[in-house]
């Protein structure tokens, strides 16, 4: 942080408690005497030393947080030496919650450039959920505990879910898990800059669209949990654990509060969705079980109706705004898109989450293969390598996107071949019992 002069103007974008400022003089206590229409905190606060490296600039926290995303204005009103107050001085480009001058004004032009996109979102994004009225719930695919068949719906239900094996039920949980982590989800949306929901009943169209796709999301989890539960085929308590676990832990981001990364995510993952719980509904026809393949393929078919969602607002950003578009798009990937719920656990099983993909990659539910098919898709999709007049920053990143699939690509063949070559694996899950699973036979996809 640069040291300032008694004499320089100094300012914040937003004060958040615990940020460290350079304020000119000695102890004192600051008022906000001004601040813009749509600050939420008039107050005063008194700010510390804690340290001083001339007699005319001092290092001091500010303890009170203040709500505003543009500049305010304070006052000195007395020093701790008695002195007479100084004139009143201005805060502007202070680093803030770790970001310089630069990145601050980034972060205000990406704000701005959601909030005038406010309108595009009502008319292209909207569209896509559907009234509640039309949407389907779980009750439909399940036995009805109401009516007088219900016994021996349920029992044909068991009847049926017997025929698939544990590597599949092993599958089928994981991704329940990943779906009934939905708060971290939302949470994640409500993270990012420009779109967050304010208030928690918005009716901008960003905070719309958050909380509909949430809705319909909800009902996959509470579908595939129901299955479960009825099929008497898994251990439902180590089940439950691992989803309360981890909903409890989170996950890790990696979008800095930053849209164009986490729209860029959530279009890689609902693409990702839509595969496994396409192979999943695949699979299900295979093993005779009709209904269970009905679930699946209908929880496809909501997530690739939400992949499409994401994939247009992307192609706008695209149109709008190339250049970051671009560099983000190269930012998540050199990341490595990781599935939401890799930070799963069962309260035993530290590495449950890499014996989940290892099953998933094995069974063909979802491997490196998709991986690489989902980024060429998304190429393809937004037309990443034929954008043109791009600065050479984002032609850099344009080449490593451009040829990250085939990277990929050879990394799975020699994955393949070692896997082909070496002996066979079996692992473990709590989920069904603790049961050994021996990996050496793939499941038909």
């Amino acid at each position: 942080m640069a040291m300032l002069s008694s004499d320089s103007l100094v300012s914040a974008s937003h004060v958040t408690n615990g940020t460290k400022m350079m304020l000119p003089g000695s102890s004192a206590r600051y008022r906000l005497l001004a601040s813009p229409p749509n600050n939420v905190i008039m107050l005063e606060q008194r700010c510390s030393l804690m340290s001083c490296r001339d007699s005319n600039i001092a290092r001091a926290m500010v303890t009170t947080t203040i709500c505003s995303p543009t500049d305010m204005t304070y006052e000195r009103q007395e020093m701790a030496d008695g002195s007479s107050p100084a004139k009143t001085k201005e805060f502007a480009n202070i680093i803030v919650g770790g970001k310089s001058g630069p990145e601050v004004k980034r972060r205000q032009e990406i704000i701005e450039l959601f909030e005038s996109l406010q309108g595009w979102a009502q008319e292209n994004l909207l569209p896509y959920l559907k009234p509640v009225d039309k949407c389907w719930q779980p009750q439909d695919f399940l036995p009805d505990p109401t009516g007088e068949g219900f016994e021996e719906e349920l029992r044909e239900l068991r009847r049926r879910s017997r025929e698939l094996p544990p590597e599949y039920l092993v599958c089928l949980v994981g991704d329940m898990i990943t779906e009934e982590a939905l708060p971290t989800y939302q949470c994640f949306l409500n993270s990012m800059e420009g779109v967050r929901d304010e208030t928690g009943n918005s009716d901008a169209p960003w905070a719309r669209w958050i909380r509909g796709w949430t809705a319909e999301e909800n009902r996959h989890g509470d579908l595939l949990h129901n299955y479960l539960y009825l099929s008497g085929r898994v251990d439902m308590r180590s089940v439950q654990k691992t989803i309360h676990y981890l909903i409890a832990a989170g996950m890790e981001r990696k979008i800095d509060d930053n849209p164009y990364l986490g729209f860029i995510y959530a279009s890689f993952q609902e693409r990702a969705t839509f595969i496994s719980h396409g192979n999943t509904a695949a699979q299900a026809k295979y093993y005779g079980d009709m209904n269970l393949a009905k679930i699946c393929g209908t929880i496809a078919s909501d997530e690739r109706r939400h992949e499409k969602a994401y994939h247009k607002l992307v192609e706008k950003l695209f149109e709008m705004d190339p250049n970051a578009t671009m560099v983000c798009l190269e930012d998540m990937m050199r990341k490595r898109i990781t599935m939401p719920a890799r930070l799963m656990y069962d309260g035993c099983d530290d590495n449950l989450y890499e014996k989940f993909s290892l099953v998933a990659q094995r069974t063909g539910v979802y491997t490196s293969k998709d991986y690489a098919d989902i980024l060429e898709h998304l190429i393809k999709r937004w037309n990443v390598d034929k954008l043109a007049g791009l600065s050479s920053r984002a032609q850099q990143a344009q080449d490593y996107v451009c040829n990250l699939a085939g990277r990929i690509r050879r990394v799975e063949e020699r994955i393949q071949g070692q896997q082909q070559k070496g002996p066979g694996m079996a692992v473990a899950f709590s989920w069904i019992f603790n049961k050994q699973l021996n990996l050496d036979d793939r499941l038909p996809r």
